[in-house]
């Protein structure tokens, strides 16, 4: 599962976030091009030695002032939320 860290610190499943492992040797060669494409967001690293992970490397973040409105960009609402759901076997019985 992958994750993206939000601006509060919360973890959600990250949308477009791309995960990539590769070995401490290949981070050292790569260093500043894999932090820049980490800064924007949208990847995350897992540095391993022998195979083991051992860093994670993710962007870092502001923690905001309030937590109102620190989804609305990532929270997407598909059809109706209020009217019920009708004929929906909820496995109550």
């Amino acid at each position: 599962m992958l994750n993206t860290v939000l601006k509060s610190g919360y973890v959600i499943i990250g949308k477009g976030m791309k995960l990539e492992k590769l070995s401490a040797t290949e981070f050292r060669s790569k260093c500043h091009s894999l932090v820049n494409e980490v800064a924007t967001g949208k990847k995350e690293l897992i540095v391993t030695k022998r195979g083991e992970a051992v860093v994670k490397v993710i962007s870092y973040r502001e923690k905001p002032e309030s937590l109102f409105g620190i989804a609305k960009d990532d929270i997407v609402i598909k059809g109706d939320i209020i009217d019920p759901i009708e004929n929906v076997d909820w496995g109550t019985d």
